[in-house]
């Protein structure tokens, strides 16, 4: 083949053909310029935008929230990736991996930084006793599913989604994987889902909160304009619990928090108080 690429014998970066994000991504980590965090009036401080793993937490705080969970009260503030927020010493100092969401709970004594999406809801689960069971059969389930999640959406964001939607060039080879990958996840959770109401079980869980953002915005279309392509409709009980997930009203709200784009009814770049929200999906036609 007469462009087939031969990789050198060290690596190097070549910025210009990194595409979309050539201009933020390095090899390297750490912060690159120093600004403070802005922090709000509630206990809870998050740092995120409205990405599947930035909605997993929002998301999970609101259906706190609509619990009577007063204490989940939060301020959502926006990180802008692709203005290179998340290199802040700010950030860096919450999650030293640079990468949204990241919390910092301030009700304790001292505070606690909480990064990693996962992390995140399990230590909101077992702070405030919701959505992960006491049981340890129930529970070790939503473990199972939830790390299944973390280990299986790099390959439909990283892989599917970046090549499929953000690459600069459309390439065969990684849309033919990463796409057989897809479909094969979307087949494990169709199948899960025939006999089971929830991801884990009978019970709405951290689960279903943190894989609903990655498969449940794909299959309604939400997600890479990929619905038609990956044949979603085909998954018929992924659609019906993505669905079903998507009339709560928590998700409704959650899912819009740190949104910088889309419709006026659903964009909401920092939330402070549930009147935030209400403000903005009072606009929804």
């Amino acid at each position: 083949m007469a462009n087939e690429y031969v990789p050198p014998k060290v690596w190097t970066m070549d910025a210009e053909n990194g595409g979309e994000w050539a201009s933020i991504n390095r090899p390297d980590s750490g912060a690159r310029y120093e600004q403070a965090l802005p922090v709000g009036a509630h206990p809870l401080q998050l740092y995120s935008l409205a990405t599947p793993n930035g909605q997993k937490i929002t998301i999970m705080l609101e259906e706190l929230l609509a619990l009577g969970v007063t204490d989940a009260e939060y301020d959502a503030h926006l990180i802008n990736i692709g203005d290179g927020d998340q290199f802040s010493s700010g950030f860096v100092a919450v999650n030293p991996n640079s990468k949204i969401p990241a919390l910092v709970d301030q009700s304790g004594p001292s505070p606690v930084n909480v990064f990693e999406s996962g992390s995140i809801l399990v230590y909101l689960a077992e702070k405030f006793g919701y959505f992960l069971p006491v049981d340890i059969a129930e529970r070790t389930q939503v473990m199972n599913w939830l790390f299944w999640l973390q280990g299986s959406a790099p390959y439909l964001g990283g892989g599917f989604g970046h090549f499929y939607a953000y690459a600069p060039e459309k390439f065969e080879y990684p849309i033919n994987r990463f796409t057989m990958e897809t479909k094969r996840q979307l087949d494990v959770l169709d199948k899960q889902l025939a006999n089971n109401t929830y991801i884990a079980g009978e019970e709405y869980s951290i689960a279903d909160i943190a894989i609903w953002p990655w498969y449940g915005n794909l299959v309604l279309g939400y997600a890479y304009d990929a619905a038609e392509f990956l044949d979603a409709a085909s998954y018929q009980h992924v659609q019906r619990w993505a669905k079903s997930i998507l009339q709560r009203p928590a998700v409704q709200r959650g899912r819009i928090v740190n949104k910088t784009s889309g419709e006026e009814w659903e964009v909401l770049p920092e939330r402070h108080s549930a009147a935030d929200i209400d403000a903005v999906l009072k606009l929804k036609p």
